[in-house]
């Protein structure tokens, strides 16, 4: 009588993807809880009596996110592999056409958004991936370029001209991000810290010219300088964020119960969260929101050491670098130890297209983290052993380097062992001939 087949029960997710996921899904609903409590006055007065409006967005903006973040966790880097050239071209046609006279939408002296109504898009948060993914499937392809300047021209090229294009609409802390994104993605995959020197000469320069020509940048960036001189107009907000955080103490005033968010603190619900969670949520909230950032952030670069292919080493630390580099600066600039540059916070401010396409980047690394565990699954049902992972210089810990080393010594030690003996072997031969 034959016995029933026995049913392999499937391997578990690896921990980077239990933790990636966990620090993802609460952030998400740390967002919508705060959205709701910062907007809820806003909406009252806005909105003809709903205090839900801004929640509400978010609930459908959320679940798009989430079924793209799905999809993306499941075939993301073999699809975004695929589609990274035209992904590439769509935002920079986009980029360049939201800077036209009437195709872009303006809001509050800002040009970034195309479309109208609830259909608004913003072609900077698709820039972002779009060049991470761009510098690790150019890098990942042809690994000498990292050799010299002029092989990464291309890449440099491309980014130079999205972030002058952001820059200009103006939005100059998304450029600050997508600088620091592309800078990790080059440096992680072997670019030596002097071939980019003159770059980063180059940057500062156009930074500085970038602030000089807009005096409300200048303002803020001397209101962070010296944040007492003007407290009415340019220092207005960061100080007003200050007491919002000051005011919350260890544990807050108690959610919806925050007096900055009402008429004092501008854009509560989006880059200004963070205050508003603060008063609310005191500092234990804030430590919270911080230690949620801090597991994504372990678990995307974990993620991104154990992949098993450079393109996936590459580009799951340079997402992880992306959303990491965005929401420190947004913190930095609440707590007062950054300019205020007007980004949102990943995940819990509100934004519909910066919420969609931060759920995508964070399907993506969830692939990367779940494909060790699916090729451990493989080998072990005897179709063969698994390939080895790729290795990167920084992401590696500098273990190649060590084992080199390592080597190197070893056979210098030989070497000298061995002229040792052959120098006492012609000493003996000489003393018996004489």
């Amino acid at each position: 009588m034959s016995t029933p087949a026995k049913t392999r029960k499937p391997a578990p997710p690896p921990l980077e993807y239990s933790l990636l996921l966990t620090a993802t899904l609460c952030l998400l609903a740390m967002g919508a809880v705060m959205v709701f409590s910062a907007s809820s006055a806003r909406s009252l007065l806005n909105n003809g009596g709903s205090g839900f409006y801004y929640l509400e967005r978010t609930v459908i903006f959320g679940a798009i996110g989430l079924v793209v973040m799905r999809f993306a966790s499941i075939r993301g880097v073999a699809a975004v592999r695929v589609m990274t050239p035209l992904l590439l071209l769509v935002s920079l046609f986009l980029l360049f056409a939201v800077l036209l006279p009437g195709v872009g939408t303006t809001v509050n002296g800002a040009q970034r958004w195309v479309g109208g109504g609830f259909v608004q898009f913003q072609p900077s948060e698709l820039a972002k991936i779009a060049l991470v993914l761009y510098g690790a499937y150019l890098l990942s392809a042809e690994p000498k370029r990292v050799r010299t300047l002029a092989g990464l021209g291309p890449y440099l090229l491309v980014v130079g001209l999205s972030v002058l294009l952001i820059a200009k609409e103006p939005d100059l802390g998304t450029a600050l991000v997508v600088s620091f994104a592309v800078s990790c993605v080059l440096f992680l995959g072997g670019v030596k810290p002097r071939t980019l020197a003159p770059v980063g000469a180059v940057i500062a320069f156009i930074a500085v010219v970038m602030i000089a020509m807009h005096p409300y940048k200048e303002a803020r960036l001397t209101g962070f300088l010296h944040p007492g001189n003007d407290t009415s107009v340019a220092g207005f907000q960061a100080k007003q964020a200050t007491i919002a955080v000051g005011s919350g103490g260890l544990t807050g005033v108690g959610l919806g119960e925050s007096v900055q968010k009402a008429s004092y603190l501008p854009e509560a619900h989006t880059d200004m969260i963070a205050a508003v969670i603060g008063e609310e949520l005191g500092l234990v909230g804030m430590f919270v929101l911080v230690g949620l950032f801090g597991m994504f952030g372990y678990a995307g670069l974990r993620a991104a050491h154990r992949a098993r292919d450079r393109f996936s080493k590459l580009l799951a630390a340079g997402l992880t670098s992306l959303i990491m580099a965005q929401a420190a600066l947004n913190l930095f600039a609440v707590l007062g130890l950054a300019p205020l540059t007007g980004v949102p916070l990943p995940f819990v401010s509100y934004g519909g297209t910066s919420l969609v396409i931060t759920l995508a980047a964070a399907g993506l690394i969830l692939n990367v983290a779940r494909r060790p565990a699916q090729a451990s699954a493989r080998s072990g049902s005897g179709r063969g052993k698994a390939a080895r992972p790729a290795r990167l210089r920084v992401v590696e810990g500098g273990s190649n380097n060590r084992r080199k080393r390592s080597a190197n010594g070893t056979s210098r030690d030989s070497r000298r062992r061995h002229g040792g003996a052959r120098r006492a072997g012609d000493r003996r031969r000489r003393r018996a001939s004489g």
